[in-house]
């Protein structure tokens, strides 16, 4: 049987007002969603500590078993919730999907 590779979801976010309170907040929401997707093997939130003007204010990591979980996990509903508040608060984001 041919071992299927994870999957890893990384997104960078650029906040519309990159103030100290925004970012922490920010980065709390997303950590929130740790425990309440199934299909989630790992989730990792943080906020950048360089600060240059090429950097991103935040990133999200989260590893799946498969596309599939990653399918899953862009419907289900903790993470619909996440995506509405981010709306309100990115300016933009980036994200890329690779097997590992």
């Amino acid at each position: 049987m041919e071992e299927r590779a994870m999957i890893k979801h990384i997104v960078f976010f650029k906040l519309k007002e990159p103030t100290a309170e925004n970012i922490e907040k920010t980065v709390q929401v997303l950590r929130d969603m740790d425990g309440k997707i199934p299909m989630l093997r790992s989730i990792e939130a943080g906020a950048d500590v360089i600060r240059s003007e090429r950097s991103y204010d935040l990133a999200l990591i989260v590893e799946v078993d498969n596309l599939e979980d990653l399918q899953a996990y862009a419907v289900h509903p903790v993470h619909q919730e996440v995506i509405r508040y981010i709306n309100t608060v990115k300016d933009h984001t980036l994200s890329v999907d690779f097997e590992v």
